[in-house]
């Protein structure tokens, strides 16, 4: 594929894995583009409008009509002729589409999980090995999604933001400037991350969004969410505390060779908010300003990013020998405050298939797709 690409005799086609608000985005922005796509969502409810208008209007960051080859529930009829897999949901999601296109992919296609959160390419490419899936297939994931957008109709999208880097690496690493050259001619956004580790590593939702709602939980059911998430919501000893857990973040990381950036070195890398303390960061990020708590506690950033961000650092801190007393009461609190446990939801080394692995034998698959013991004779 990437030779055709390159030659110019490859006019990429995609599928969109999924129909919420990132997915609508990424579909109409490729049909607008010109290329040839098609979209898969589990229900019919949120493709048949789309089918019947056949495409996608678009307005905000991106204006206009972005057309849709097909938008279907049929996940075979979907991939069939797909060059290109963009899964575009919830990363408790990423476990359903793995099983769904499993029987169904094909040498040469490439599967982008946008985004990955922690661990997301390990855990789709585990499923694919034991649904017994023998497609040569190129794996990868973005550390963030691309777009900031929300559905305002059954077929119309707002797009209010488009974000100019995005790390993507794919599993395994060595394929990962394959895999940028690729989608760069689509998405120029795209630039090389590291590796999945690094990627899963450097999300720092899992630092600012379970924490903090955990700790404002009383306001926010008071209150519905009337007030600012970050600025009213982070005072010095809630900062304290989102320190102490971004600390054990990165030294799960560095266990298992990866230099983190920690979140304050983000808020000035991402936001240009320089200071000394987390806290003083985030006092001096404008963009921060205006951002409204959400108006309940079963929200995303408890129901995807305690699972599906923090349950990952703390196992592979478990695995690894690196406390995470911060990280594992923050799971455990939310669990109670949602009814519902995280740990058993949540996406362990047993679900990324790293059960037993070494630091080293991890980094292996991160790199090679394969580990030590598999080469063994």
């Amino acid at each position: 594929l990437l030779m055709e690409v390159i030659s110019g005799r490859c006019s990429l086609r995609f599928c969109v894995l999924g129909a919420g608000h990132g997915g609508m985005a990424m579909a109409g922005h490729l049909g607008l583009m010109g290329y040839c796509v098609t979209l898969y969502n589990r229900s019919d409810a949120r493709t048949r409008p789309i089918q019947l208008t056949g495409g996608i209007e678009l307005s905000g960051a991106l204006e206009g009509f972005g057309p849709v080859q097909l938008a279907t529930s049929n996940i075979e009829e979907a991939v069939a002729e797909a060059d290109i897999l963009m899964v575009v949901v919830p990363a408790s999601g990423h476990a359903f589409m793995a099983e769904k296109v499993a029987p169904y992919l094909r040498d040469g296609q490439i599967i982008v999980l946008n985004p990955g959160r922690t661990g997301g390419a390990f855990e789709f490419h585990a499923i694919l090995q034991k649904h017994g899936c023998k497609a040569n297939i190129l794996l990868g994931e973005a550390q963030t999604l691309l777009y900031a957008s929300r559905n305002i109709n059954p077929a119309q999208v707002r797009i209010f933001g488009i974000k100019n880097t995005i790390p993507l690496a794919a599993l395994p690493g060595n394929r990962t400037a394959e895999l940028v050259k690729i989608l760069r001619q689509v998405f120029p956004q795209f630039v090389p991350g590291d590796n999945v580790i690094k990627t899963s590593l450097d999300n720092i939702g899992a630092v600012f969004h379970p924490a903090l709602t955990v700790l404002n939980a009383a306001r926010i059911e008071s209150t519905r969410g009337e007030f600012q998430f970050y600025m009213e919501g982070i005072t010095q000893s809630v900062a304290r505390v989102l320190e102490a857990l971004d600390a054990e973040r990165v030294a799960v990381a560095a266990a298992l060779g990866i230099r983190a950036m920690t979140a304050r070195e983000w808020l000035y890398v991402a936001y240009d908010a320089p200071g000394k303390t987390l806290y003083d960061a985030i006092r001096n990020n404008h963009g921060y300003k205006g951002i409204n708590a959400p108006a309940v506690v079963d929200h995303r950033y408890l129901y995807e990013d305690v699972p599906m961000s923090l349950v990952p650092v703390a196992s592979f801190g478990k695995l690894l020998g690196v406390p995470t007393p911060t990280i594992t009461n923050i799971i455990h609190i939310a669990s109670l405050m949602n009814e519902t446990d995280y740990w058993v939801e949540g996406r362990t080394v047993e679900r990324m298939g790293l059960t037993g692995l070494t630091t080293q034998e991890i980094r292996r698959l991160a790199l090679e797709g394969r580990t030590t013991w598999e080469n063994v004779s």
